[in-house]
């Protein structure tokens, strides 16, 4: 069997110009941040940050092409200060040549460099020496020194949506890199790319070659599924199986069953949802269904998130998991949720109430003399430390009674409190 001399398929299909690039139209469509530095004619140092598979190692290629710059890549998973020190003598080089060429240092995964490895670019980017593009996963804010930041512009990159990846599919029929794919297919295919295109790529090289092999003349949704293997079959990432899923993970905390929501959580992760959107959703399950009941609720959420951050898969998920049978178990109180949404509609619908005068801050003498903050009672001053009688809402409000604290958790003594306060603002009224 003749072993194939054609470049992987992501490499054949990896946009020539600008114009080829699919998605990212936020930053390279006209009149877009990418596409005016393209058209400038003056390269500048950026950090790409996005998630795998967006286009951060293609747009570093084409800046270097339409400036015609010399193009050098670092790999910061495997390469260290040696690297860095080559990349140097070889713009010193390119810049002091007869040609007097630009160069640009690209450096994939630059959150992998540790301090020292990233301030060794600073005085060459500060001297103009080359351009420094960094793509990065991570956040740029905790991933990347300061300095270097500073530096750089951080352009944001998006996953791909479903008609980018389509037109990806099509792009690769059209040079008979794969046999015809049914529609059913397409949309699983695209699904199971979840935005990222390298990924699509190399899943339609792999089903090509075993097409080819099997002298398939299209491609079914039914042998895709037997080709791609159980992983793709039990967990539809971007269909109604995912929002069945998440809607039974979340109903099951909401129940108090710790047993049915480890379950349901665990079913997602096998069927392979990403943690970072479950810790996402485990927050938001904290504040919905249990606030004020237990505040540890949130804070423990938050922590998990953070876990799974710095350990990942798989010792960061035992983390995600102790959250769920915490929220599964904790006192439950949609009060703030409700009180947030009140509040939301009823602003909505009513007039933009002016600030009380002895609310409003008075920094200057013009503001005093115009009795902005007179007659503001200091809290702190006050018996026990409330200023009873007092009133924090716009002239002419009554009271709304937006938050209504339930008889369970920690509410329960928030209730009294309240309940306290209002018979000592009663109190003072008389």
């Amino acid at each position: 069997m003749a072993i194939s001399t054609l470049p992987p398929l992501a490499e054949r299909l990896r946009p020539a110009t600008l114009g080829e690039v699919i998605g990212q139209q936020q930053l390279l469509g006209p009149g877009m941040p990418l596409r005016i530095a393209f058209e400038s004619g003056q390269p500048h140092s950026c950090i790409l940050w996005g998630p795998p598979g967006t286009g951060k190692t293609t747009i570093a290629r084409l800046m270097a092409y339409a400036f015609d710059a010399q193009f050098l890549s670092i790999s910061a998973v495997l390469g260290g200060v040696k690297d860095i020190r080559e990349a140097v003598e070889r713009a010193t080089t390119a810049r002091d040549g007869l040609e007097q060429r630009r160069t640009i240092v690209f450096v994939d995964e630059v959150h992998r460099f540790n301090k020292s490895q990233q301030d060794a670019f600073l005085p060459h980017v500060e001297s103009g020496l080359f351009t420094f593009i960094g793509a990065t996963t991570e956040n740029p804010s905790f991933e990347v020194n300061s300095a270097l930041l500073s530096r750089a512009a951080v352009y944001v990159l998006q996953p791909l949506d479903e008609a980018d990846l389509k037109q990806i599919v099509a792009k690769a029929q059209a040079i008979d890199a794969v046999p015809a794919i049914e529609e059913a297919a397409v949309g699983r295919l695209v699904a199971y790319a979840d935005g990222d295109a390298r990924r699509l790529l190399n899943t339609l090289e792999t089903l090509s070659v075993a097409a080819r092999s099997e002298k398939l003349d299209h491609i079914s949704d039914d042998w895709l599924l037997r080709v791609l293997g159980e992983r793709m079959r039990r967990y539809d990432k971007g269909g109604e199986q995912f929002y069945d899923t998440i809607s039974a993970l979340h109903k099951s905390v909401r129940g108090s069953d710790p047993d049915a929501a480890l379950y349901w959580f665990v079913r997602m992760l096998d069927g392979g949802a990403d943690p970072r959107y479950m810790a996402r959703r485990l927050v938001r399950m904290a504040s919905e269904d249990i606030g004020l009941a237990d505040p540890r609720a949130l804070r423990l959420a938050l922590d998990a998130a953070e876990v799974y951050e710095r350990l990942g898969t798989p010792e960061g998920e035992l983390a995600l998991a102790e959250c769920v049978i915490y929220l599964a178990i904790a006192p439950k109180s949609n009060a703030v949720y409700k009180a947030y949404n009140e509040v939301k509609a009823f602003i909505k619908k009513d007039g933009t109430r002016p600030v009380p005068m002895h609310l409003r801050n008075a920094p200057t003498k013009l503001m005093k003399d115009l009795d902005y903050g007179k007659g503001y009672r200091y809290a702190h001053d006050e018996d026990g430390g409330f200023a009873a009688g007092e009133s924090y809402l716009p002239d002419g409000m009554a009271a709304p009674g937006f938050y209504r604290p339930v008889e369970r958790g920690m509410e329960i003594r928030i209730a009294e409190k309240m309940r306290e306060l209002q018979r000592r603002n009663e109190g003072a009224a008389r």
